[in-house]
């Protein structure tokens, strides 16, 4: 009997979960292997000819253009994770250790709100405040500051930086919030009483063991920037293309099908990588803290 009611629990269970498996192979895994698939192909004029070829990866990772742009990318979205989450770590350090419990709720309430913008309408508030003709420039004009308006804070990798990193800011705070939460605090207690300094014992107590959360951080960034479209294109001025710019040149305006698509998949796999190594940085985290 009881193994009986273990299988009709099972069952129970696959037929709970068969539905958004069912949808998550046809939204997710469908348009990956069809990406995958179509990088193999050769293109032809106006069509995609169905013949097998290593030719889209060759070009991709020899092409001197392909290059520049995937380590360009590399570089942004690197700068912004590093930017993003040294200035979220502080904000989440404050209202874990700082603010009392009644308000934290309202604190993290408060972080959220940039969720209820669109982000393209976020990206658009960036390009009025850094424009030539901007709220930062014509601020610095009326104070007497600048004689004339600053021309590179908008149409660079700085105002790119900027942007992504006000973006994706509560991303990173929330997980190294909860990563700092979970802190007992007797540990920092402990290394108070045992003469180490406030600084000393955030940096071997506080930081090793909110670690976790950092990387958690760094990937929830790293991850989705590395692969931005709209931001380059409107805060860049498209002067500055990204992988994801040079995808969708590829696809739609040279309608080159298989080689954007070896490009989407390379760019892919370098995240995974990236993301491998970051989780196995986190496991060794995890086993020291255990």
């Amino acid at each position: 009997m009881a193994k009986g009611g273990l299988d009709a629990q099972a069952r129970q269970g696959y037929a709970l979960i068969a539905p958004p498996f069912l949808y998550a192979a046809l939204v997710l895994a469908a348009p990956l292997l069809t990406i995958l698939a179509y990088s193999f192909l050769t293109d032809g004029y106006l069509e995609v000819v169905r013949e097998f070829t290593w030719a889209n990866y060759v070009q991709v990772w020899t092409d001197p253009i392909v290059r520049t742009v995937m380590l360009r990318s590399l570089m942004v979205s690197a700068l912004v994770t590093l930017v993003t989450v040294a200035l979220a770590f502080p904000v989440a350090y404050y209202v874990s250790f700082l603010v009392r419990p009644q308000k934290k709720a309202t604190w993290l309430f408060l972080i959220t709100i940039p969720f209820w913008t669109s982000y393209l309408i976020r990206v658009f508030l960036w390009k009025v405040i850094l424009g030539y003709n901007g709220v930062v420039n014509s601020s610095l004009t009326g104070l007497g500051i600048i004689d004339e308006p600053l021309t590179f804070i908008l149409y660079n990798v700085n105002s790119i930086v900027i942007t992504l990193a006000h973006a994706y800011a509560p991303f990173a705070i929330l997980p190294i919030f909860v990563a700092l939460e979970k802190i007992d605090r007797s540990l920092l207690e402990a290394g108070r009483d045992l003469g180490e300094s406030r600084a000393m014992t955030f940096w071997r107590v506080t930081l090793p063991l909110a670690m976790p959360g950092v990387l958690a951080a760094v990937l929830i960034v790293f991850i989705p920037t590395i692969g931005d479209y709209v931001t380059p294109e409107l805060i860049g001025g498209g002067k500055i293309p990204m992988i994801a710019n040079l995808i969708q040149v590829q696809m739609l305006a040279l309608d080159n099908r298989p080689l954007g698509s070896a490009l989407a998949v390379t760019t892919m796999a370098i995240v995974a990588v990236v993301s491998i190594v970051f989780l196995l940085i986190n496991r060794r985290f995890l086993k020291v803290r255990s």
